[in-house]
């Protein structure tokens, strides 16, 4: 790919005319990254709950969102059909029978954990630690949060009040500490200040200060209730990068540098007081292996190689693991085989239970023809995408395709039985990448015995939102029949993809202008330049509305982050007083219903139940209280939030500070949203190609590839 000119770009009425075509040097990223390092708080976003100093909520009313109500209802229905079926079969997360020396030690100490696990954080931190490299963008978003607890008494909240006045804390914290800890949340908190750390955006040295305004000399930093806060501190951190269990010794690193003076004996202590549990697997084929390797070979590894390193792991991610592989097992074990005539995906399915499907965009058409053509068989068949908007208006009157938070939710798709289960004979996940392990098995749990289910998506996009890679982890499980599309993405912008995919970036003929690059000097011109592609430029070359025009930049912050962007293109598109809480009629939205989740909406009002939006799943109200930490402004996202979307023209905006945050995965996701015309606002020099080249996207660490071939040992058919 060639480099871009380096002379000032042209005006809109020439923007699409004269810019150079694909983009060839790097983008910038913008203050505050869509990935925050792991020591940092996470960037509150509409898939992110709100900081807990912050007032919204402090009162801890209860919101009266009938949509986002029904679907945490259900998932709670769900949870506990779950945790029951669980329980039937033995009790608690079995795990670690391989354990030896100080790991067996650890693993002694395990008992089994009930109800949610407490929140840590790190004590007397003399300086900050050294700045280290932002990580791509894998997981600014906030994990899917457990089932709402019901809103707190008012007696509850006085309690907590007194408490935190006591502690020198703020008085917005009451609501969010009550839903936290519960009815009893004031004599848990002062029996133990460091469960301040419960409450989302809490920060170690706040709940430290809070503790010695408590407790005095009575606290240090060798205190066990620290030392147990922590150790679960470190693990939520750690979700939010998308991993559902660290390392043992990653795990005592992380209180070493936290002052812990025995990270060994702190580790052993939120053992046994089951705050968090130990697992160790057997070793599966090393992940670098390659995918061709003979089978014997991959079981070889499994029985002669040695154990993996010990995990540690909260409960929450551990169920919906180990319930996500029982359940993906029982689909696998209970589907009757036969024999289906049709392509190689067709044929695949009929003769089994899970198959995986990988390809780009026009991959998507595969999928669906099976749909149809089982259809034709007299099966029960339901489509399942990410995104409402992805759904085209055949499939929304006809109901064969549904948002997946719809179908959890039971507002969309077939009803249920008595068990909770799906009436369907086979169901097909689009957009598989975006599951996290808790939606997985949720998904899964709700599935009857003998469905088959066909889980599809691109593996080169970014992964989910929350904790956990399954289609990654299913696919190196190897226990299923994996069909890959060869079917290319057509045209320019489907080559540069391509090419992205396999780390080059590469210059691409685009004689309709399909992908140009605008070159830009500072964040200010990128910004600038962002607003006249949108305003002027796409829609005069394309005909396009600016609603069909999406911004994706690295981040939420700084000069040219989506606050920046969505600021300029208000006052561009739609400008007005922000009367509602800062939205006015005609907005762009993106909007949080639960915790993980962005839904793209349009703001029609607001009345005396809330602010009213129109989206893809229909209208909606959002309680005046959640304004301010569920919405934003939605004509510029952050690559995570766009992940599951795609719009007829796209701007990538990549200002000279964006480098950091780039990766392999976060170039393909940007560039890939676009459906006719991408443009790019190039202001990072060597930093694209170098990301694309060089910078793949972090692994998780997670349990389900071991759990998955443990459970199902032998290969499927490839």
């Amino acid at each position: 790919m060639t480099e871009p000119s380096g002379e000032t770009a042209p005006e809109a009425s020439e923007d699409l005319a004269h810019e150079d075509v694909a983009p060839s040097a790097a983008p910038g990223t913008t203050g505050d990254a869509e990935t925050s390092e792991p020591s940092e708080a996470p960037e509150t976003t509409p898939e992110t709950p709100a900081a807990a100093g912050t007032p919204e909520g402090a009162e801890g009313a209860a919101p009266e969102l009938s949509e986002a109500q029904a679907e945490l209802a259900a998932q709670r229905e769900l949870r506990a059909r779950i945790e029951a079926r669980k329980a039937e079969k033995g009790g608690p997360v079995a795990s670690g029978a391989k354990l030896s020396g100080a790991a067996a030690d650890l693993l002694a100490a395990v008992r089994a954990v009930e109800g949610g696990s407490a929140s840590g954080g790190a004590f007397f931190e003399p300086a900050p630690e050294p700045a280290r490299p932002a990580r791509p963008a894998e997981t600014t978003v906030r994990p899917p949060a457990p089932a709402a607890a019901p809103a707190p008494t008012a007696g509850a909240l006085a309690g907590v009040r007194e408490v935190l006045a006591r502690g020198g804390a703020p008085e917005a914290l009451a609501g969010p500490v009550a839903a936290a800890l519960g009815e009893q949340a004031a004599e848990a908190l002062t029996e133990d200040p460091w469960r301040l750390l419960a409450v989302a955006g809490v920060r170690p040295e706040q709940a430290d200060g809070f503790a010695r305004a408590l407790l005095g000399g009575a606290c240090g930093p060798d205190d066990p209730r620290r030392a147990v806060a922590l150790t679960v501190w470190l693990l939520d951190r750690a979700a939010l990068q998308g991993h559902t269990a660290l390392p043992l010794d990653e795990v005592r690193a992380g209180l070493a540098r936290h002052q812990v003076p025995d990270p060994e004996k702190a580790v052993e202590t939120a053992i046994s007081e089951g705050a968090v549990l130990v697992f160790q697997e057997e070793a599966g084929p090393a992940d670098g292996a390659p995918e061709e390797a003979p089978d014997d070979e991959d079981t070889a590894g499994v029985e002669e190689g040695p154990s993996e390193p010990p995990l540690l792991g909260l409960d929450r991610y551990a169920l919906a693991e180990e319930s996500l592989a029982d359940g993906l097992a029982r689909l696998v074990r209970t589907v009757t085989a036969e024999e289906w005539d049709g392509e190689e995906l067709e044929r695949a399915v009929g003769g089994h239970g899970l198959v995986l499907h990988t390809g780009g965009e026009a991959a998507r058409a595969e999928p669906l023809a099976l749909a149809a053509a089982a259809r034709e068989r007299g099966l029960r068949v339901l489509v399942t995408v990410h995104d409402a908007e992805r759904l085209s208006e055949e499939e929304r009157a006809a109901g064969t395709a549904v948002p997946l938070a719809a179908l959890l939710s039971g507002t969309a798709g077939p009803g249920r039985d008595e068990e909770g289960l799906l009436a369907l004979d086979l169901l097909v996940v689009l957009d598989a990448p975006q599951l996290d392990v808790e939606t997985g098995a949720m998904l899964v749990e709700s599935l009857p015995d003998g469905c088959r289910l066909v889980l599809s998506g691109d593996p080169a996009v970014l992964g989910a939102a929350g904790p956990g890679a399954v289609l990654a982890d299913a696919l190196a499980a190897r226990v299923c029949p994996r069909v890959v599309s060869r079917r290319p993405d057509p045209g320019p912008i489907g080559e540069l993809v391509s090419g992205v995919g396999i780390g080059e970036l590469n210059q691409v003929e685009a004689p309709g202008k399909e992908v140009v690059i605008v070159p830009v000097r500072d964040a200010g011109e990128a910004v600038h330049r962002t607003v006249q592609l949108v305003a002027e430029s796409v829609p005069r070359a394309f005909g396009l509305a600016p609603e069909q025009t999406r911004v994706i930049t690295v981040g939420h912050g700084g000069s040219a982050g989506t606050r920046a962007l969505n600021a300029a293109l208000k006052q561009r598109l739609n400008p007005g007083p922000g009367r509602f809480g800062g939205y006015d009629p005609g907005d762009r939205v993106a909007y949080a219903p639960v915790p993980g989740r962005t839904v793209s909406g349009t703001v029609l009002g607001a009345d005396a139940e809330g602010l009213r939006l129109r989206t893809a799943e229909g209208e909606v109200v959002v309680p005046k209280e959640r304004v301010e930490s569920a919405l934003r402004h939605g004509w510029a996202l952050t690559a995570h939030q766009a992940a599951g979307g795609r719009w007829p023209a796209v701007v990538v905006v990549l200002p000279g500070d964006a480098a950091p945050g780039l990766s392999r995965p976060w170039v393909y996701t940007a560039f890939g949203r676009a459906e006719r015309h991408l443009s790019v606002v190039h202001g990072v020099d060597q930093a694209l190609p170098r990301a694309v080249a060089e910078v793949p996207a972090p692994a998780r660490t997670t349990r389900l590839r071991p759990l998955l071939a443990g459970l199902l040992s032998d290969p499927g058919e490839e």
